[in-house]
């Protein structure tokens, strides 16, 4: 009974898209996958059965199943640099306004996805796949707030590590706040606090 159920369930959701668009309902129900049941029940096979599409579909996209959470990191590092570049856009031009832009999208950012991200870290650690795009993202969000916050540094500029340093902490309070160890604001704080004191610190003999 459960089986013809389920096979119904899959016929009736097979329709034919693009290939951008099935990338796209691929992730989305890879995403609520996630959420549900947690990045364990991330298989390519249990991914097809939901999404409604032949294996070799999902191989076609993914080829191991470390190639599905690469691509959904992808995808959150995509959806995290639009918000913050778009929250950038339309800020003060201040060292406040800027501080606190990059502050609360990174925070929120993580959030958005929950305990997603954790686990599909987890499930990537080690791997060479994590490792190429993480270093992307990191050197990419690094040249954007050195790009943003360059009309406010001093003469002794910020130097590589303090741009590390930052994104360590964000990672760590938008975890922590993520978890319920420390609220929302006071990631946000505490990380805006961070970005002034970094600039801070290039204005300083």
């Amino acid at each position: 009974m459960s089986s013809t159920h389920d096979n119904n369930r899959t016929g009736a959701k097979r329709v034919r898209l693009n290939r951008d668009d099935r990338l796209r309902q691929l992730l989305d129900v890879a995403w609520r996958l996630a959420r549900e049941e947690g990045t364990d029940a991330l298989t390519l096979p249990r991914l097809a059965t939901e999404a409604g599409v032949t294996k070799p579909v999902i191989y076609d996209h993914f080829g191991t199943r470390n190639g599905l959470l690469t691509a959904l990191y992808q995808d959150f590092d995509a959806r995290q640099t639009a918000v913050i570049d778009a929250a950038l856009e339309s800020c003060e031009t201040t060292l406040e306004g800027t501080g606190r832009v990059i502050a609360s999208s990174y925070v929120e950012c993580v959030l958005a996805q929950g305990n997603e991200i954790p686990g599909v870290l987890a499930g990537l650690a080690g791997s060479p796949e994590l490792e190429a795009v993480k270093r992307d993202y990191q050197q990419a969000f690094i040249e954007k707030c050195r790009k943003a916050l360059g009309p406010f540094t001093g003469p002794r500029r910020i130097l590589p590590p303090g741009f590390w340093a930052m994104l360590g902490a964000a990672d760590a309070l938008s975890h922590a706040a993520a978890t319920g160890e420390i609220t929302v604001e006071e990631a946000k704080a505490e990380l805006y606090e961070i970005i002034v004191a970094m600039v801070g610190r290039s204005h300083s003999r």
